[in-house]
């Protein structure tokens, strides 16, 4: 490599490094005069090349400005986890590595790397030893995933190839989910031909749980979707009961568990997973509570061979291999090796600092609740996880109040309609969070809400 390429790394590195010192101290939210900037990146095409370090330094100076700082500790929103250093440098890494994880011949590097973080994601989530598992993008690709799993293991069963026949003329699939259900996942039912509309939705209780008292019959190909960790209250399915109803029922039994799944590695949480790993598929993310870069999501199948004859790709080119091609296990062929960043905070953190990591989080939601009630507001929600729910009178007064905050800059929250009122969201998923951060932003909060 040139002494100019090697420059430019170093710094592209610098800049970086500038970045996340700096983002504790700045606001959370962009100025407007920042945003206003990016149109500066526009214009047209160049004709003719220009200086690598004069579009590092544009890209610096006028793109980070406009950033929100989800990596520091005062961001509350979308359950957005930060990156831990550690990640952050084996991202680095594996960007100059440039490995395409498709197959083990490829980079052989990547694929062991995988294999070992499967292995200790596994043990760590509690679940089966012998599950196969997919490193993919997100929730909604790891529901994707896990769904065309279920979708290829129920039509089997009644002697269908959905993969070779598609679903035209093919047996219907039942589909149950929860009235919480998060949008990825009938997002991903969309995608896999089995609908948005179709499924039968079971009420939920003032949590936001499904009602074990309200499930259908079902027969036949049948699909069950449950949910560890509702996405406003943190609340848990009740999972034992639901997976013993559809496996006497013969159904698959899904679990959407984008954040709530890590709770299994805080043993002061974990009894809230009671009954999930009696089901058949998992999908939860990295860049959520693991804290890797985005974007990371995890799917897990307990019957590795169902997950292999959903996923795999042939072609005369392909050398097979003995060894494990992670393309036979998602829906990319090529693609990044995103799980050198998991087997390096598995590897930083170990099973102890994981779960420091989401019990503090936990602690930090509960001091928001605390703080929020002594100072006269309506926490809508039991804080049993790291998600708030916070109504500051009528809707219209809620609605002013999250403005407030998201304009104030101290820190951001989201906004949300649960059972019939508007409530702000404090979503607490960051190794940055710290306790001056939350009493920092608590007292933003109740500031704000008190000038309404």
């Amino acid at each position: 490599m040139s002494d100019a390429s090697s420059d430019l790394l170093r710094l592209a590195a610098e800049r970086a490094i500038r970045y996340r010192e700096d983002i504790g101290e700045r606001r959370v939210a962009p100025l407007p005069a920042a945003v206003e900037q990016l149109s500066t990146l526009g214009g047209p095409l160049p004709e003719t090349p220009q200086p690598p370090a004069d579009i590092l330094a544009l890209l610096d100076e006028i793109g980070s400005p406009a950033t929100v700082a989800t990596a520091g500790g005062r961001y509350f929103g979308f359950v957005t986890g930060s990156s831990l250093p550690v990640t952050v440098a084996a991202n680095w890494l594996a960007a100059a590595w440039d490995q395409n994880a498709a197959l083990y011949v490829m980079s052989p590097a990547a694929a062991e790397v995988e294999r070992i973080a499967l292995g200790w994601l596994l043990d760590i989530l509690g679940l089966p030893a012998e599950a196969g598992g997919a490193f993919v993008t997100g929730a909604t690709m790891a529901n994707f995933t896990a769904l065309a799993a279920a979708r290829h293991a129920v039509l089997e069963r009644v002697g269908w190839d959905v993969e070779g026949d598609g679903l035209f003329g093919a047996p219907p699939i039942t589909v149950v989910v929860g009235a919480e259900a998060h949008t990825t996942l009938h997002k991903a039912l969309a995608l896999l031909g089995m609908g948005r509309n179709r499924v039968i939705t079971v009420p939920v209780d003032g949590q936001g749980r499904m009602r074990s008292d309200a499930l259908p019959e079902i027969s036949g190909p049948a699909i069950v979707c449950i949910q560890a960790g509702n996405v406003n209250t943190g609340a848990f399915d009740p999972a034992g009961e639901i997976v013993t109803w559809a496996h006497d029922s013969g159904a698959w039994v899904h679990v959407d568990g984008a954040f709530g799944l890590w709770a299994t590695a805080a043993p002061a949480r974990a009894s809230q997973m009671a009954g999930f790993d009696g089901a058949d598929s998992w999908a939860t993310d990295a860049h959520k509570w693991l804290n890797v870069p985005y974007d990371s999501g995890l799917a897990f199948v307990r019957d590795a061979d169902m997950l292999r004859q959903s996923m795999t790709a042939t072609a005369a080119y392909l050398l097979t291999s003995a060894q494990r091609d992670s393309m036979h296990s998602t829906p990319e062929s090529s693609r990044r090796a995103r799980g050198v960043e998991i087997w390096a905070v598995l590897r930083a953190l170990g099973r102890a600092g994981v779960a420091d990591l989401v019990e503090r989080c936990c602690r930090h939601a509960t001091r928001f609740s605390e703080g929020l009630r002594a100072a006269g507001y309506d926490v809508l929600n039991e804080v049993t996880l790291n998600q708030v729910l916070v109504a500051f009178g009528d809707d219209d007064t809620t609605r002013r109040v999250m403005a407030a905050v998201q304009d104030d800059g101290t820190c951001w929250c989201g906004g949300t309609a649960w059972q019939g009122r508007v409530a702000m969201r404090i979503s607490v998923s960051s190794w940055a969070t710290t306790e001056d951060d939350v009493e920092r932003s608590l007292a933003a909060i109740i500031r704000l809400a008190g000038e309404q």
